[in-house]
């Protein structure tokens, strides 16, 4: 298909209330979204890597200005049939897997409302039910956070993940599991531990029985997080450190974890983010999907990704109505009572934004035409 036009949006989402982990608080996800129109047809993109370089490299403004500036232009006016070719229009460009992102997903969004099939199935998944997880942030008291897990206990979620930095880990790991001796539960520590001055406390976390650890160590590291799993019983789960397929082939080769979160902002798209999962499924790797907080076109997106078979642990995939007093989308993300998203029919991702909406929380915005 022929990329006839593109038009990039920067968005600001308030939070109902602010997310809090490791790298710092989130009162407002900021987010790009890209449009992409060829053959007659249209559909949205988009990549959510924060406003600020916390999380990775990347920012919001920088995404907007590397897309705009450098990826958009490489391929408007372009040919591109395959998710493949699309990856070597910008393969010239090193890293910049958020900005990647926001291209290649939309990419994907418009190749699949012109095959008239939903996302997840031109993904390669047979079954449109995502099961999902429960996870909280930092919160201000222990008490706030053993009544939101006794909510999510009560709603029958399969796992629960815990965001932890230091001053809020193993005793509040002693309160939890004080409450709650029995459920599935993960820690995610966001890059905010070091192997060596924070050893005992990653060696007490193996105490709580947790399904894992998420990305305990620096966001660059490979090496010390292998160290670290063969200093541990839990399994070491990696997140900001893959950041394409091959980061994945390295922490294999070494041993850096026993679990992968994938997410299709931080690893450059879709294809790549099918390749980790295939290559997770033929390790017999648990893998799952992540998410950034994203709109529901981002979310719906995640989504169609977390249908895909190999992923076996449940996903961060959440309702609209978790994080936005107000989505910019038609339908909202939402979840059954058996905490599951369960995706539909329609062409495309599902969830297109609301012109009126969109243009409310668009901060700036380009065109790119051939």
């Amino acid at each position: 298909m022929k990329i006839d036009a593109a038009e990039i949006r920067y968005v600001e989402l308030p939070l109902i209330s602010p997310w809090r982990t490791a790298y710092g608080e989130d009162a407002t996800v900021h987010s790009v979204m890209i449009k992409l129109e060829g053959d007659g047809e249209m559909a949205w993109g988009e990549a959510t890597p924060f406003y600020a370089p916390t999380y990775s490299p990347e920012s919001a403004r920088s995404v907007y200005e590397m897309a705009r500036e450098f990826f958009l232009p490489g391929v408007v006016g372009e040919t591109l049939d395959t998710a493949e070719e699309v990856m070597e229009r910008l393969a010239v460009f090193k890293g910049n897997p958020f900005a990647k992102a926001a291209v290649e997903t939309a990419w994907w969004a418009l190749h699949s409302r012109l095959l008239g099939e939903p996302l997840w199935r031109v993904l390669g998944a047979a079954d449109p039910v995502v099961q999902c997880g429960a996870d909280f942030g930092v919160q201000d008291t222990i008490d706030e956070l053993l009544e939101l897990i006794q909510g999510a206990v009560d709603d029958g979620f399969p796992r629960i993940k815990l965001k932890v930095r230091h001053g809020w880990d193993i005793h509040m790991l002693e309160a939890v599991r004080g409450a709650f001796p029995d459920p599935v539960i993960h820690v995610d520590c966001n890059s905010g531990y070091d192997l060596h001055a924070d050893l005992e406390t990653l060696k007490g976390f193996d105490r709580f029985h947790l399904a894992m650890i998420e990305q305990p160590l620096d966001h660059l590291d490979l090496i010390e997080h292998a160290e670290l799993q063969k200093q541990i019983e839990t399994p070491v789960c990696l997140d900001e450190s893959v950041k394409r397929p091959r980061d994945f082939e390295l922490a294999l080769k070494v041993g850096a974890c026993k679990v992968i979160n994938v997410k299709p902002g931080r690893v450059g798209g879709l294809h790549h983010a099918i390749q980790i999962h295939d290559r997770a499924r033929n390790e017999g790797m648990e893998a799952w999907v992540g998410g950034m907080l994203e709109s529901g076109v981002g979310a719906g997106i995640c989504a169609a990704l977390g249908a895909l078979p190999g992923f076996t642990y449940p996903a961060d995939v959440f309702p609209s109505s978790k994080f936005y007093t107000e989505d910019i989308t038609d339908r909202w993300i939402e979840q059954d009572e058996n905490c599951c998203v369960v995706l539909d029919e329609t062409p495309g991702v599902g969830f297109e934004p609301v012109p009126e909406r969109l243009e409310a929380v668009t901060v700036m915005k380009d065109v790119v035409k051939v």
